[in-house]
């Protein structure tokens, strides 16, 4: 089971974006700006390409409307995407706010923030 499963299964605790029948969204824990968020199907697999094409079609769907939300909170220039998969063997998107290419960088240094931080910036996204 990975860390995505005991998420969604409400196991371990995350900042929540949005959240449907088939999908989740909730903030990045080591994010690479302020709003990244990951969006991943409720069941597990492992590789993105793997989910069935329709699944992966309203997965997308799903993280168009989390990236709106996101780009109304937060300010930038565009809602970064990247599909990576190799940290957490469970399918996932990144949605990253960004203002030019090197934001989207991820062997740049990660962001802290503090838990009501966190909390504030998801309140703001799912507000917007």
């Amino acid at each position: 089971m990975t860390i995505f499963t005991k998420i969604i299964q409400g196991d371990v605790p995350c900042h929540k974006i949005a959240e449907s029948k088939d999908f989740l969204a909730f903030l990045d824990i080591a994010p690479l700006a302020k709003g990244h968020t990951l969006v991943i199907p409720k069941i597990e697999v492992d590789y993105i390409f793997n989910l069935d094409a329709d699944v992966l079609g309203e997965m997308m769907k799903f993280a168009k409307v989390v990236a709106k939300k996101i780009e109304k909170a937060i300010d930038c220039k565009r809602i970064g995407v990247a599909v990576i998969g190799l940290e957490v063997p469970h399918a996932h998107i990144h949605l990253v706010p960004i203002n030019k290419v090197s934001d989207i960088d991820f062997s740049r240094p990660k962001l802290s923030f503090s838990h009501n931080e966190f909390a504030q910036i998801a309140t703001t996204i799912v507000q917007s």
